[in-house]
């Protein structure tokens, strides 16, 4: 399972070949590498894939870069709990369109882009909303039995491969449906603002969007990897007064100063809970607290360093195995606990701002990347991940 022992800045980026895109539109079938997932809890295998051309209102991708996330980690470690195999993993990617299928009006060849696991489809009744960024045509991120897998246009030796999220990103070229695309600035440097697809836009988002995050607030955030850091950032931006990062991992603290913390927390310096820890500091709990590691006991934890009366907690870290729990005393006495979803942001919109951000040097980017890996290298990706090298 995930810990709090996670990793900080954590990104990896993987380098495709160079090469130019067709100077026109085509129809035939590619064929790629891909890193494929043949089982769980396996080592990737890098294989030869067919990419068939988009379908009706489907873009086709050519990946520059990708980025690796632990949510890709959790799916292989989980097995066939939420996903079936074999899948191309990968969902923090940056590319340029090859081709677009039939319907597709706001893409062209040529374009730079972001692939989004959450879809922004502008037509259904949770996009029509400012209350959510969610919406009812995105690829499910969880799976239950009986539920059917979406089509896919990736396949390797006669067998269709799942594309995880719709993405796919662990591949030369992939195929997304154009309401889970961001066409972003032509300036931007795709080997940096492809971890905008996810880490950086969900941690961030978490503390502005999600939290809103005061100024002159204090708050915690709990697991310094780069969803952590982003969630620093985050804070920093609102204007909080007090930024407490929270980590077994000492080792991480002058990164998070970097982007914005002033305190750093190792629950194992303590023989007491970090919530009495985080309320005798703060005399009485924190205004808001951000759980970014993706474990149930930190979320109850991070909710219960929060300030009775009005302190906000924010699950931000990933998982589906453990059922989650509190007292209810912690919620009667007008703590708030809620969940974020890619920060918050409506996908297309949010990733098209967050790039000029980075463009406009309002945020960083460039400070989460650890490691310059080529496709091949995969695996050895995963275990620096897993390892927690920087």
């Amino acid at each position: 399972m995930l810990t709090h022992v996670l990793l900080f800045c954590f990104f990896y980026t993987f380098k495709k070949k160079s090469g130019q895109i067709e100077s026109s539109f085509t129809t035939d079938v590619i064929r790629c590498k891909a890193a494929v997932a043949w089982e769980p809890n396996k080592p990737l295998v890098i294989e030869e894939i067919e990419v068939a051309p988009p379908q009706a209102n489907e873009v086709r991708i050519k990946i520059v870069a990708s980025s690796l996330c632990r949510s890709d980690l959790y799916l292989l470690r989980e097995g066939k709990k939420d996903f079936n195999f074999p899948l191309v993993l990968g969902h923090e990617a940056a590319g340029i369109v090859e081709s677009v299928g039939p319907g597709v009006t706001e893409f062209k060849q040529g374009d730079k882009v972001i692939p989004i696991f959450i879809s922004q489809c502008r037509e259904c009744r949770f996009c029509k909303s400012p209350k959510t960024n969610l919406c009812d045509n995105s690829v499910p991120v969880v799976r239950y039995e009986g539920m059917p897998e979406p089509d896919s246009r990736l396949t390797c030796k006669g067998k269709k491969l799942i594309q995880y999220m719709g993405t796919s990103t662990f591949s030369e070229y992939t195929v997304v449906n154009q309401n889970a695309v961001a066409k972003v600035d032509p300036a931007a440097p795709l080997d940096k603002v492809c971890l905008l697809g996810c880490g950086i836009c969900t941690g961030y988002g978490a503390a502005v969007n999600t939290a809103k995050v005061e100024p002159g607030s204090t708050c915690a955030v709990f697991g310094l990897g780069a969803v952590g850091l982003a969630a620093v950032m985050g804070c920093k931006a609102a204007g909080a007064k007090r930024i407490i990062a929270v980590d077994t991992n000492p080792d991480k603290f002058d990164k998070a100063k970097e982007f914005g913390a002033t305190e750093f927390v190792n629950p194992n310096d303590h023989d007491k809970p970090i919530s009495q820890v985080l309320s005798d500091m703060t005399s009485g709990g924190v205004d808001y607290s951000l759980e970014c590691i993706g474990n149930v006991g930190v979320m109850r934890s991070a909710l219960e360093s929060c300030v009775k009366g009005w302190g906000i907690s924010v699950i931000v870290g990933f998982t589906n195995v453990h059922d989650l729990s509190t007292r209810p005393v912690q919620l009667l006495l007008g703590r708030t606990w809620t969940g974020s979803a890619f920060g918050g942001f409506k996908s297309k919109d949010g990733v098209q701002q967050m790039v000029k951000a980075y463009m406009d040097k309002k945020i960083k980017v460039d400070e989460f990347i650890t490691h310059n890996l080529t496709l091949n290298e995969v695996n050895d990706a995963i275990e620096l991940l897993k390892q927690g090298k920087r």
